[in-house]
């Protein structure tokens, strides 16, 4: 009788064991079943417009298959997203710029979510996913190109940019780095590296406009996004004689101080700050080349070398006059130009420098990088550098090429290599400076370099 009921036990203990297991197999089929028809969700939209790119970033919780395409009539983008849902309708969106009109959503095929965006006209769309950085999570990306900008802008550079009678101005390019969804660095305040950056470069641009013989350019002129490889091809489309980046980093140590000027490495960085600052800032864009398809293999190589070694040289000088003046204003980090292989400074024919204008990571420095009057004093110490290096290296054809040129003799040099680096003769700088052919030169003595 004992054995029977402690069979009839078991029994049930069995079947209960049975009905569990079905039941938990039942809840982990439909969790899984439920995390894949619901697979991520659209957190936010956030929206830049430039002068013609306009940048869309959909802020989602894990990664995501997309399909992008265009339909016409009237003009209209549309995407796709599989096993995806919309958290709230997006707010905050300006239309008012860029190309980008209006935005609806909603759902297809019961698990997947379809954005439409209204255009103004015809763009060129291309779209990619992002992982999580520090302060953004997973993104999709879609980057809309005016197809009328192309064409409006050549025609535009061809008008503005024409010599005026005999002579030019020297054009400056002025990079606001970072921008858009890009912040670059953050202060303890809150403060913004993208919005800093750019209220010097417009101190900057005011600046130089009154500068007889200088013409600014900038290359972001609002709060969007433009690549590192885009801001060197706009340089070189607007023919500039000097492309000058400006940044406001961070560093692990918050008590690291200072202004900084950096010039191109071929080779490695000279200091480990260096270094980390440029994998830091390469992270935004891929490093570009240039192209040389109408030279072979060779020739092209050495063509490449020989440019990128003049504006190397080139850069280094106008750095190092940029950084005298920086250190009047304050405490540089360095105590000379560094370089490394910033990709934004790697327009092989443009002299090129890139300027740490403080570490917004200190707390100290943050608070100047937001006053008007620090701004001011930083812009005023560029020029001043700018100011001193094409005094002696103004480009031919220039308005400032006409104005006879001084050269402050330097150890080692001598007049046969000053009038090879102006391009005059020797007879014609004796003869300019009244010099006799047994006349020594002397460290420190100035010599006017006459227009030719």
């Amino acid at each position: 009788m004992r054995g029977i009921r402690v069979r009839q036990l078991a029994g049930i203990v069995r079947q209960r064991s049975v009905a569990w297991l079905i039941f938990s197999l039942a809840l982990l089929f439909s969790s899984v079943f439920f995390s894949t028809a619901i697979a991520a969700t659209v957190n936010g939209v956030r929206m830049w417009a430039g002068p013609d790119n306009t940048r869309l970033v959909f802020d989602i919780s894990g990664p995501i298959d997309h399909k992008i395409f265009m339909l016409s009539s009237p003009n209209r983008i549309v995407v796709d997203m599989q096993n995806t849902r919309l958290r709230g309708q997006p707010t905050g969106l300006n239309f008012s710029d860029g190309v980008v009109t209006d935005l609806r959503s909603g759902a297809r095929n019961g698990r997947d979510l379809r954005m439409v965006l209204d255009l103004k006209g015809k763009v060129r769309p291309k779209s990619f996913l992002l992982k999580p950085t520090k302060q953004y999570g997973h993104r999709l990306v879609i980057d809309l190109q005016d197809a009328r900008a192309k064409q409006s802008r050549k025609v535009k550079r061809q008008a503005s940019y024409e010599p005026k009678g005999s002579a030019r101005d020297v054009i400056v390019a002025i990079d606001a780095g970072h921008g858009g969804d890009d912040p670059g660095a953050t202060g303890r305040r809150g403060t913004r590296e993208k919005d800093v950056v750019l209220a010097i470069a417009r101190e900057l641009e005011r600046l130089i406009k009154k500068e007889r013989g200088m013409r600014p350019v900038m290359i972001r002129r609002g709060d969007y996004f433009v690549g590192l490889k885009d801001r060197r091809k706009k340089a070189r489309e607007l023919k500039a004689d000097l492309f000058i980046s400006i940044h406001a980093d961070a560093f692990r140590n918050g008590r690291a101080r200072g202004t900084s000027v950096y010039v191109l490495s071929q080779g490695s960085a000279t200091s480990k700050a260096a270094k980390w600052l440029a994998e830091n800032e390469n992270n935004s864009d891929l490093i570009g080349g240039v192209s040389l398809d109408d030279k072979d293999d060779l020739l092209g190589s050495v063509l490449l070398d020989l440019s990128r070694n003049a504006s190397i040289a080139a850069s280094l000088d106008v750095g190092g006059k940029v950084l005298q003046h920086l250190k009047v204003i304050g405490r540089v980090h360095k105590d000379r130009v560094e370089q490394a292989g910033f990709a934004v400074l790697k327009a092989p024919d443009i002299p090129s420098i890139l300027v740490e204008t403080g570490y917004i990571s200190n707390r100290y420095e943050e608070n100047n990088l937001r006053s008007k009057k620090h701004q001011r004093k930083l812009a005023s110490a560029m020029l001043s550098g700018v100011r001193g290096y094409f005094r002696n290296n103004a480009p031919p054809g220039t308005l400032l090429a006409q104005v006879d040129r001084k050269h402050t003799i330097r150890r080692g040099e001598t007049l046969s290599g000053i009038a090879s680096k102006y391009r005059i003769s020797q007879r014609t700088l004796r003869s300019t400076n009244q010099l006799a052919l047994n006349t020594v030169l002397k460290i420190g003595q100035t010599l006017r370099i006459p227009v030719m």
